[in-house]
């Protein structure tokens, strides 16, 4: 039985384990269990009642960055929908110790004027992004990807920290990206999907691949990169000025050669 805490204070009783596949909620499947990072109450009463009509078990609140690391340790939700900016410890900091705990993975809620933020919390490990003008179903997707393991970005949220990080000074050029020539053509076709942020669905779309082999692909990438997560996995490509690899062609699934002498896709 998992225990539920309330507000920024501490949690009324400590147990339980990460639900197992999470996010699926099908049947016979526990639902993804969520802890409310938010300093307004009345943010965290209204994601609580979204989540909850949903499906998705909220299993405490914090109302700072402190309380939410306490929290997330006791708890162990399978997601911290973390706000950024919160007194005392801040949304950053709280996702950088919740993910070096490994107490959870962080969903971030950011608004349009907090790209600073946004990089810092990737950075941080978050292992996504929404905006907080985000509707209830995108919302609800977004956590039960997240608690599967997949990552999160929307992609206003990323054109914008993105655009960002460009325009940042730079009095040098940009380093080079250490792995980054391990990656197979493939993982550099998945890297780009990555920073356009397409989901795994999305990209096995794009590439003509399944899903099964995006997610081979996507953790092949972040072992040779040296990412925490796809988000950081982006940010690292972006900071790098990597060329897109997506987009070329208006196929980009490379040809191989058939017995019959004819050409076919990889799958």
């Amino acid at each position: 039985m998992r225990a539920t805490a309330r507000g920024g204070g501490g949690v009324n009783a400590a147990g339980g384990e990460r639900a197992a596949a999470a996010g699926l909620g099908g049947a016979g499947q526990a639902p993804p269990s969520v802890l409310l990072a938010d300093d307004h109450g009345m943010i965290r009463e209204g994601l609580r009642m979204i989540l909850e009509t949903h499906g998705v078990t909220v299993v405490g609140e914090a109302g700072d960055g402190a309380a939410a690391i306490r929290n997330a340790a006791a708890l162990r939700p399978d997601v911290v929908l973390m706000d950024l900016r919160m007194p005392g410890v801040d949304g950053v900091e709280a996702t950088r110790r919740i993910v070096a705990d490994g107490s959870a993975e962080v969903l971030v809620l950011t608004s349009f004027d907090e790209d600073e933020l946004v990089l810092a919390a990737i950075r941080a490990g978050a292992a996504g992004f929404l905006l907080k003008t985000t509707e209830a179903a995108p919302l609800v997707d977004a956590v039960r990807r997240v608690a599967a393991g997949e990552g999160v970005l929307d992609p206003r949220v990323t054109r914008r920290a993105l655009a960002a990080l460009a325009q940042a000074p730079q009095s040098t050029a940009p380093a080079p990206l250490p792995g980054l020539e391990q990656l197979t053509a493939r993982e550099r076709q998945v890297l780009d999907a990555m920073r356009a942020g397409r989901s795994n669905a999305g990209i096995a779309a794009r590439l003509g691949i399944s899903v099964p082999t995006v997610k081979t692909h996507v953790s092949s990438i972040l072992v040779k990169l040296g990412a925490e997560n796809r988000a950081h996995a982006a940010a690292l490509a972006r900071d790098a000025q990597l060329d897109a690899g997506v987009g070329a062609t208006d196929d980009p699934r490379p040809e191989r050669r058939a017995s019959g002498g004819g050409s076919v896709r990889e799958r």
